[in-house]
């Protein structure tokens, strides 16, 4: 899974990952107004890294946490979904707009025997310092949004967006630098 190699999302340590995943995701999407050092707590125990100042709102939902690794001051608003079935990488400073979703996995598109049998692949995610994502975009796999890049609300990223630009649209495209 991690090299990019089709994989079944059934196997049985995929399984018991997803499991453990999901147990702390409940005990974090549980927590009341107010308790922020749990809610660190278990960001620290979930997350491949988080950066010092760093902050996940509630609801939060991920495949496998330790894949996913958070910058310094970064911030991932409300019902963020990071489909971590292959490396997911935020730098610092950024911010994330609520219902965003970051997604690696990938499906055969050319073999539906393949996707009938539950094989997939994965392709990593990038997001530069600095980068703002508005409110509901969408990150295909194995995208990379450079330093200082914003993108606009409702977008889908579906190929590299460079440093220094604004974003937007489904396909998502640059309009002008910034």
């Amino acid at each position: 899974m991690l090299r990019g190699d089709l994989y079944r999302d059934n196997d049985p340590v995929l399984v018991a990952e997803r499991r453990h995943c999901q147990a702390l995701l409940d005990d974090f999407n549980a927590t009341r107004s107010g308790e922020d050092e749990r809610r660190a707590e278990i960001l620290k125990e979930l997350l491949g890294h988080i950066g010092e100042g760093s902050w996940v709102m509630p609801r939060f939902q991920c495949d496998y946490g330790y894949l996913i690794r958070l910058g310094r001051n970064s911030f991932l608003n409300y019902d963020a979904i990071l489909m971590d079935c292959a490396p997911i990488t935020i730098g610092d400073d950024v911010s994330i707009g609520p219902r965003a979703q970051l997604l690696t996995a990938l499906h055969p598109v050319e073999d539906h025997e393949l996707r009938r049998q539950r094989w997939e692949t994965a392709a990593p995610i990038t997001i530069g310092d600095n980068a703002w994502l508005g409110g509901g975009v969408i990150v295909c796999p194995g995208v990379t949004i450079g330093d200082n890049a914003v993108i606009g609300a409702g977008s889908v990223v579906t190929r590299d967006v460079p440093p220094g630009v604004f974003a937007a649209g489904n396909p998502c495209r640059v309009v002008r630098a910034i």
